[in-house]
């Protein structure tokens, strides 16, 4: 068992909410200024990728059947990734490789936006293992390597905890090393504008950072992310492997919008009320309140092909904003469709793909959690 989810999105639109709006000059100005506090710039993940990295199944870490439950959504992304833009994999080893490249081939994807990079993995999850790519100063192109231990060393993660050290090598790009502070990329959301959005449970939990104080990690993200305004919600340890990370009940949509669930489905979801009333009232850097979106969960519990009932509902905000396309995560439950609709509405520029990923949920993963994008090089 990996990345277990123990709990368990029709759909609201908050009055006044406008897409598209502009800020003023003086807050474009002042955004400016938040976003070029730190050393570096994490780029939205609306921003223009040069591809995404995946991390593909493997049976090495958790034996036979493994690879075989999660392919056909590696396939179903690397083929949606790929019509707009390129799809880094990382291969185990060169007999995998060869594996995965015949397999893809013969799906009739275009292997001229497919690339591979052996490196030894013990799991999928890329949002929180591989590396986070971010712009210094002078737009150049920087591998950030923040440290994972296996969300509290509760699985097998050496190699893991590896793999942005080796790409760096293999990329020949230079590594940010940032191992004295665990921070895995599911366990926050920026707005592009100066916020950071997570909770204690996965980054000040003493399973994480026990050295650190909370003032401590701030300072850490604030001059590697270039977060200024910090939203904290307690969160809930040990109720899932990730100690409840933010990636799967709220999301930004941009600088003024945040995407979430409406109170009772953020109670299911096992969201607590004091953290409900944090996240409701949370506010910008400049103190101004977030509009929001709310997108359902999913109408039942999530059941497997085979009639095993999960047991617990899926999520929709666990979505992944390509170039072209946005993933997300759908269930074979009615609201997969009210959620697809509405996605759509906020990304009208990109086509919205629904990925079956009940044999991946059923081990608590999403599309948001495997997948990590790199920016285009400014240079």
């Amino acid at each position: 068992m990996n990345k277990m989810i123990v709990l368990c999105t029709g759909v609201l639109l908050t009055t006044g909410i406008l897409f598209g709006c502009t800020q003023s000059k003086a807050d474009e100005d002042q955004s400016m200024k938040k976003q070029n506090v730190g050393k570096y710039t994490m780029p939205d993940e609306r921003s223009k990728h040069e591809g995404t990295w995946l991390q593909w199944p493997h049976n090495f870490t958790y034996g036979k059947g493994h690879k075989e439950d999660y392919e056909t959504i590696w396939i179903e992304m690397t083929s949606a990734l790929s019509e707009g833009e390129n799809v880094h994999i990382i291969a185990y080893d060169k007999y995998e490789k060869e594996y995965i490249y015949d397999l893809l081939y013969d799906e009739g994807i275009d292997m001229d936006k497919i690339d591979f990079y052996i490196v030894p993995t013990d799991d999928v999850w890329a949002r929180d293992t591989a590396p986070i790519f971010v712009y210094d100063k002078d737009n150049n192109l920087k591998l950030m390597d923040w440290g994972f231990n296996g969300w509290g060393k509760k699985t097998p993660y050496k190699k893991d905890a590896l793999i942005s050290n080796r790409l760096s090598k293999q990329l020949g790009m230079e590594r940010i090393d940032l191992n004295e502070v665990v921070l895995e990329g599911g366990a926050f959301e920026l707005d592009g504008n100066g916020t950071f959005l997570s909770t204690r449970s996965a980054v000040t939990n003493k399973n994480r950072n026990p050295k650190l104080s909370e003032a401590e990690i701030e300072e850490a993200i604030e001059e590697n992310l270039g977060a200024t305004n910090f939203i904290w919600l307690d969160g809930v340890p040990g109720l899932d492997i990730t100690d409840f990370h933010i990636d799967g009940f709220a999301k930004f949509h941009d600088k003024s919008t945040m995407i979430t669930m409406k109170e009772a489905d953020l109670e299911e979801w096992g969201v607590s009320d004091k953290d409900i009333n944090t996240l409701m009232n949370a506010k910008n850097a400049f103190d101004k309140p977030y509009h929001y979106v709310y997108l359902p969960i999913t109408k039942s519990n999530v059941v497997l092909d085979n009639g095993n009932n999960l047991g617990y509902k899926g999520s929709y905000i666990n979505y992944y904003i390509g170039n072209t396309v946005v993933l997300v995560p759908n269930y074979n439950d009615p609201n997969d469709k009210i959620a697809n609709d509405t996605i759509q509405k906020l990304y009208p520029d990109r086509k919205v793909i629904g990925i079956d990923v009940r044999e991946l949920y059923k081990d608590g993963g999403m599309i948001h959690c495997v997948t990590q994008q790199q920016p285009i090089d400014l240079k």
